[in-house]
């Protein structure tokens, strides 16, 4: 059973502004139940706790029995299972992520994940138990059902975890001794995040107001703000070090004795990629890093007028920047009118997010940081979170997260367990909005040094999602590999975080003290170990098909339309193939990077 929340964690970016925005929408979760207290939610959980009990008296120990017409209707009863389970934690964590420091959306959540938690143990036998099926046996029942053999690829997903299986005993244990652990400690992270404080010039702000004061035009308000995260990190360290080492600890003794070979194997499998493909695209990262970000950030100096670069410059607004608000409005008709540019059903699908309560977009006390889209279950609908604040990056984090929603809609009519994308493709919708939001607004630029400005902005956003992301994915390497030697202190880990950020960033840079803390506020981290290089995956491949587009490709659009309506039911070799785009070729990623550096020559050529 595996309950999914959030499906897109929040991006790390949170550097927003404020103005006056309009009415700023908030989400109607009526759709999932109208309050905790609902009969209707009462009602599913006592289904729940009756049909699992019920499934594993008719199916464990039978698994391997089954023909096709039995494992069909098998599958039916868990996949249903699966949806009442995801209805519910949806609501749960949706609400908890509107104010994670309330103690009663707090104890709801735990509540509602401890008691399913209990339910499902007891289903724990399927995955183990049909992974013992024998091959030939396995091929026999796919086979022999038209509507049997379209799961065919959750479960060939689900038998490459065959190898790494421990007994029954030991997985339903680790079922029940979950919520006590990695859960707990996430819990825990999202907690002391939402609840801590930043002082500067006498005011106490949280933490995204505090990440915005780093696109401030003011440089000393920017300086301002990185030093008052680097105080209140490192006055929480000893803490987020002791998340970190027990996460990274309780990962190596799970793979250590499911004999997974590497800390990255689990995640790579999950995303259906294999590891060689990873490694291509982080090598052709990291070996374009000078041609890259290095490159960029010394024009950035230049503009700046500096001769080196601090880490409160990196996400500075540029000098001959306009400060521009985007009211909501004007932010929903940009990307509504690109979207709708690219193909009108873009924008139908798009439009109930902002008309019927599925975005929740204002700043407010105790609300996560960042922005996701939660697909929930494939009878609901899905929700994005948002802390706008109305600078253009807020208007291209509307266009990211509403490609996921778009996504996760045309995907739902796979079924539950299909329309769920590996994170490797989860990424392609959202990026490919942004492109699309990016491209209007370049084409709309009224002069020169509007397009200057458009263009620095998208390099840096690229930059942020491609080079960013393997220097985090760079990082978590290192941190999972000096675990397995013993404890960290707060200091190894701050080396480690430096380690990776000089290289990337380049020799322009200098570091202030106390940056060398700043890994602490990631929560990809602590959610989802090696998640990160998702983003990267997923610019790089958009990139790639977003030349194809500009090709003028026949049909492009009806092949995008299968591609995002597929879900999880293809890998990602299949799901190229009619763009003749090849993942698994190295060539590939520099065809996406080379988009990047294209955006680059273009602002060195107009400084000439």
């Amino acid at each position: 059973m595996t309950l999914r929340f959030p499906a897109a964690l929040p991006r790390d970016a949170a550097e927003t502004g404020g103005a006056p925005l309009g009415a700023l929408p908030e989400w109607d979760l009526s759709d999932l139940y109208t309050a905790q207290d609902a009969p209707e939610l009462t009602r599913d959980l006592d289904w729940l706790k009756e049909e699992c009990a019920g499934f594993a008296a008719d199916y464990e120990g039978k698994l391997a029995d089954l023909d096709s017409a039995g494992m069909l209707e098998c599958i039916i009863r868990y996949e249903r299972i699966d949806v009442v389970a995801g209805r519910i934690m949806s609501f749960a964590g949706l609400r908890y992520y509107q104010h994670t420091t309330d103690a009663g959306r707090a104890k709801f959540m735990s509540d509602m994940q401890d008691r399913i938690t209990t339910y499902t143990t007891g289903l724990v036998f399927f995955s183990l138990e049909f992974n013992r099926i024998p091959d030939d046996r396995y091929a026999a029942v796919f086979d022999g059902s038209p509507e049997l053999a379209r799961y065919k690829p959750v479960f060939d997903r689900m038998r490459a975890m065959k190898p790494y299986q421990l007994s029954d005993e030991l997985e339903k244990f680790l079922h029940d001794q979950s919520v006590v652990g990695a859960s707990a400690w996430n819990k825990l992270f999202d907690e002391t995040i939402a609840g801590m404080s930043f002082e500067v010039d006498g005011d106490s702000l949280g933490i995204e107001a505090t990440l915005n004061l780093l696109t401030d035009p003011d440089r000393s308000r920017r300086e301002a703000g990185a030093r008052a995260l680097a105080e209140a990190f490192g006055e929480k360290l000893p803490l987020f070090a002791r998340v970190h080492n027990t996460l990274a600890k309780e990962k190596e003794i799970s793979d250590r004795w499911r004999k997974l070979p590497t800390p990255q194997m689990g995640r790579h499998l999950a995303n259906h990629v294999e590891p060689e493909v990873v490694e291509a695209l982080r090598n052709a990262v990291v070996a374009a890093y000078p041609r890259l970000s290095h490159r960029y950030y010394a024009l950035k100096a230049k503009w700046l007028g500096l001769e080196t670069l601090q880490v409160w410059d990196r996400n500075a607004p540029l000098p001959m920047e306009q400060t521009k608000t985007f009211g909501w409005d004007e932010a929903r008709q940009v990307v509504t009118d690109a979207y709708a540019g690219f193909d009108p059903r873009m924008a139908e699908l798009a439009e109930p997010f902002f008309t019927d309560g599925w975005i929740d977009a204002g700043v407010k006390e105790g609300k996560a940081p960042g922005a996701f889209a939660h697909p929930t279950v494939v009878d609901v609908h899905p929700y994005v979170m948002l802390n706008y604040l109305g600078k253009p990056r807020d208007v291209m984090t509307l266009a990211h997260e509403l490609g996921h929603g778009v996504h996760q809609r045309l995907a739902a009519g796979q079924g539950e367990f299909l329309s769920s994308t590996p994170l490797t493709l989860a990424e392609t919708a959202s990026v490919f909005g942004e492109m699309l939001t990016f491209r209007k607004m370049l084409a709309e630029a009224k002069d020169d040094k509007a397009k200057k400005v458009l263009l620095a902005g998208k390099v840096e956003d690229m930059i942020n999602t491609v080079v960013r992301q393997i220097a985090f994915y760079d990082f978590e390497c290192k941190l999972h590999d000096a675990r397995r030697e013993g404890e960290l202190t707060p200091d190894d880990i701050n080396a480690l975080w430096m380690s990776v950020q000089a290289e990337s960033l380049g020799p322009v840079f200098e570091y202030m003290d106390g940056y060398e803390t700043f890994w602490a506020y990631i929560p990809h981290f602590v959610h989802s170990p090696f998640y990160v290089y998702a983003y990267a995956f997923g610019d790089g491949l958009v990139n790639a098909l977003y030349a194809v587009y500009e090709d003028g490709t026949p049909g492009f659009q009806e092949k995008y339309f299968d591609m995002l309506k597929a879900g999880g039911s293809k890998h990602h070799k299949e799901l190229l193939a009619p763009f003749g785009l090849d993942a698994s070729d190295p060539a590939f990623w520099d065809k996406g990077l080379g988009m990047i550096e294209g955006l680059i020559d273009e602002l060195e050529a107009m400084e000439e």
